[in-house]
C-alpha cells in the first residue's frame, strides 16, 4: 500500500503552510549554482499544489521570500524576482484552470512593480476559484507582519476606531495579513532546518511542526503523503489533557 492510499481523508489539516528550504543545497550538490536549485524548486511547488488541491485541502500557504533574502547577492534576488515574474506568467492559467486561488502575503509595496503587477493580475484572474487558496508569502516576516499589525491599532486607537481595552486575540487577528485564513494546523519545512525562521510565528500557535530533512527541489507528493501521515499519528489537545479529548470525542460504532 503506497503513502496517499494509508492517508486518511476525513482527518486531513485544513490549512498547511511550508517553509521551501534547501533549494541552494541541493544545487551545490550537484555542482551547480544556487539559482537552478530555485528553478528546480518551482516544479515542486507545482507537484505540492497540484497534491493539495486533489486532496481538497483548503489553503496552502508557501514562504517564498522573506524580507531578510533580500539580504543575500543582489545577483540571486535579482534572479529570484525573474523567476517568480516567468513562474507566476506561465502558472496564472493553469492554476485559473485547476480552480485554485491565489493570494498574497507580506510587503507587496517593496516588490519590484513587474512582480506586483502579474501578481495582482494572477490574483484577479483566479478570484472567482473556489478549490484550493494559495498563498504565497513574499517578502514576508512574521515580526514585520506584527509590527504593521501594531502600527494599524495603534493609527486607529488615535482616530478613535479602536479601543485599547477592546483589543482581544480576534481583534488582533483582523489586522494581520493572514486575517481571512484559518491558522495552518500543519506546518512543513524540508532540508533538515528545524527553525521558524520568523514564519506565522503568530498563526502557528499550536500548529504541528514537521522536519525532513530532504530538500525542497526532491519534495514531491509523495514527501507530502509521508509529512500528512506523520500529522494524522498526532493527538491535538490544545492546552488539554488526552482523558479530555478522549472524553469528547465521539464513539462510533
Amino acid at each position: 500500500m503506497d503513502a496517499l492510499q494509508s492517508v486518511d481523508r476525513t482527518k486531513l489539516p485544513q490549512h498547511i503552510a511550508i517553509i521551501m528550504d534547501g533549494n541552494g543545497r541541493w544545487a551545490k550538490e550537484r555542482g551547480e549554482d544556487r539559482v537552478y536549485g530555485h528553478h528546480e524548486g518551482v516544479v515542486s511547488v507545482r507537484e505540492i499544489v497540484n497534491g493539495c488541491a486533489e486532496l481538497g485541502i483548503s489553503y496552502l500557504t508557501l514562504y517564498a521570500f522573506s524580507t531578510e533574502n533580500w539580504n543575500r547577492p543582489k545577483e540571486e534576488v535579482n534572479a529570484l524576482m525573474e523567476l517568480l515574474v516567468n513562474t507566476i506568467r506561465k502558472e496564472a492559467e493553469e492554476l485559473k484552470k485547476n480552480n485554485v486561488r491565489m493570494h498574497v502575503i507580506g510587503d507587496f509595496c517593496s516588490l519590484p512593480e513587474i512582480c506586483q503587477k502579474e501578481l495582482n493580475e494572477a490574483i484577479d484572474m483566479t478570484a472567482a476559484n473556489t478549490g484550493l487558496n494559495l498563498i504565497l508569502a513574499l517578502s514576508y516576516s512574521s515580526r514585520w507582519e506584527m509590527i504593521d499589525a501594531a502600527k494599524k491599532m495603534a493609527a486607529d486607537a488615535v482616530s478613535g476606531k479602536l479601543k485599547p481595552e477592546e483589543i482581544n486575540d480576534t481583534i488582533f487577528h483582523k489586522y494581520l495579513n493572514t486575517a481571512a485564513f484559518p491558522d495552518p494546523e500543519l506546518m512543513i519545512r524540508t532540508s533538515g532546518e528545524y527553525r521558524i525562521s520568523n514564519f506565522l510565528l503568530y498563526q502557528l500557535a499550536y500548529a504541528e511542526l514537521y522536519f525532513t530533512d530532504v530538500h525542497w527541489p526532491d519534495f514531491r507528493k509523495p514527501q507530502l503523503y509521508e509529512a500528512l501521515l506523520n500529522y494524522q499519528q498526532r493527538e491535538r489537545r490544545f492546552g488539554k489533557t488526552s482523558e479530555q479529548i478522549q472524553t469528547n470525542t465521539p464513539q462510533h460504532a
